[in-house]
């Protein structure tokens, strides 16, 4: 395995610090790991469980969360809702730079923030949680000897773990508001609760209600004699091994086509299992999700519409960029901003049709670079002439085929 240092933006848009650990051979899947509160990406659990995955072709990004361990940021300003956003913005690093996160797994808290972050990651099949609590209102009764200091002075140092953390009255008001009952009763993946039945930290009853809280398919696994951390090389390595057995049946669980069995030029798209109108993408070995906003979808994608103005203005800003280079001409960068709505015909003044009601897209283009009048101009008029535009505005036809299955 190779072990790689990496930064990317959290919640507050501090630099949050992480480990990518990647097999030498083929990646087959990649895997989210969230650390328990006040830990970080070291802890022998995570360390472990990366080594494990990674010998069965599967990366690992874990990370420090905003104002822990090596990541910027001030912990005293995070909470709950912080940690999820965190959790996503890591989601989203791996699947621009490598893949999204098939698994997610989470450990004490950080087992909480990977039950509500699931829904925010399409592309994950398989979350697992170890010594997790069942809610957020688990850690207010670890913090009850601070609660009155926090209450009366809005903040308070606590010791946690032999450390002191300043904890305010907002990251206790956030944990009330969190719905994880309803999270995990919504949760649409596979699930493995893994617990200890002498946990002193984090009672195995928790793990008892996440289990029944949760819909098939749903494991249970006994850590017994583990303590709260898995400090125990035995206990790491035998939760460890137990994810990596359990996870190879989700891996190849892809409801779309394998990127070799979609022809060049061909897209697919299929609905998953996550969310009402979520969809899977598949265009040759490349993935996207579609989706509506809320409330009529989940907004874990954008939306169809969306995708239409992404391909015109990606469209527009590659012809601008390749006829530019031809005429080495000084353009330096493309932007390209599109709406879409719905108008009256009769408000256009340069449409045939002259009832109803017409689609309407506004597409702004800036240039930048030392580019002369004519040369703006000429660009301009280019900007019609790019394919995608072409097809829009020309008559298409489109021949559907029931197949069944």
């Amino acid at each position: 395995m190779s072990s790689t240092k990496v930064e990317f933006p959290g919640s507050q848009d501090a630099s949050l610090a992480g480990r990518l650990d990647l097999p030498d051979g083929q990646v087959r899947a990649m895997a989210l790991f969230a650390h328990c509160f006040t830990c970080g990406k070291d802890v022998v659990a995570a360390s472990r469980i990366a080594k494990a995955l990674n010998a069965r072709g599967i990366g690992v990004l874990r990370f420090d969360f905003t104002g822990l361990g090596s990541s910027e940021g001030d912990f005293a300003h995070t909470n709950f809702t912080s940690n999820i956003e965190d959790l996503r913005r890591a989601a989203d690093f791996l699947r621009e730079r490598h893949t999204a996160p098939t698994l997610l797994i989470g450990h004490s808290l950080g087992g909480a923030a990977v039950l509500a972050t699931a829904a925010h990651v399409p592309e994950a099949r398989a979350v697992v949680t170890i010594a997790a609590p069942a809610d957020t209102d688990h850690l207010v009764h670890l913090l009850s000897d601070s609660l009155d200091d926090i209450e009366a002075a809005g903040e308070a140092e606590v010791c946690l773990a032999d450390r002191p953390f300043r904890i305010q009255r907002q990251f206790l008001d956030d944990l009330a508001d969190q719905p994880q009952a309803e999270r995990i009763r919504n949760l649409g993946r596979a699930l493995l609760v893994m617990h200890s039945p002498t946990d002193e930290t984090v009672d195995v009853d928790n793990a008892r209600r996440i289990f029944e809280a949760a819909r098939h398919p749903k494991s249970f696994v006994s850590v017994d004699g583990a303590n709260h951390l898995l400090t125990g090389p035995a206990d790491a390595r035998f939760a460890a091994d137990v994810i990596a057995a359990w996870v190879e049946r989700y891996l190849d669980a892809d409801d779309s086509p394998a990127s070799g069995e979609v022809e060049d030029g061909s897209v697919v798209v299929a609905e998953t299992s996550v969310g009402h109108l979520t969809q899977r993408i598949t265009v040759g070995g490349h993935e996207l999700v579609a989706d509506e906003p809320t409330p009529l979808g989940d907004d874990t994608g954008p939306s169809p519409y969306d995708l239409v103005l992404a391909g015109l203005g990606a469209c527009t800003s590659m012809t601008l960029r390749m006829y530019a280079d031809r005429k080495q001409w000084p353009l330096e960068r493309v932007t390209v901003s599109l709406n879409h709505s719905r108008i009256h015909a009769e408000d256009c003044a340069d449409c045939e049709t002259r009832t109803g009601h017409l689609d309407h897209v506004e597409r702004t283009i800036t240039l930048e670079g030392d580019l002369d009048d004519d040369q703006r101009e000429r660009l301009l008029s280019i900007a019609d002439k790019c394919p995608v535009h072409r097809t829009l505005n020309s008559e298409v036809v489109i021949a559907t085929t029931l197949v069944t299955p």
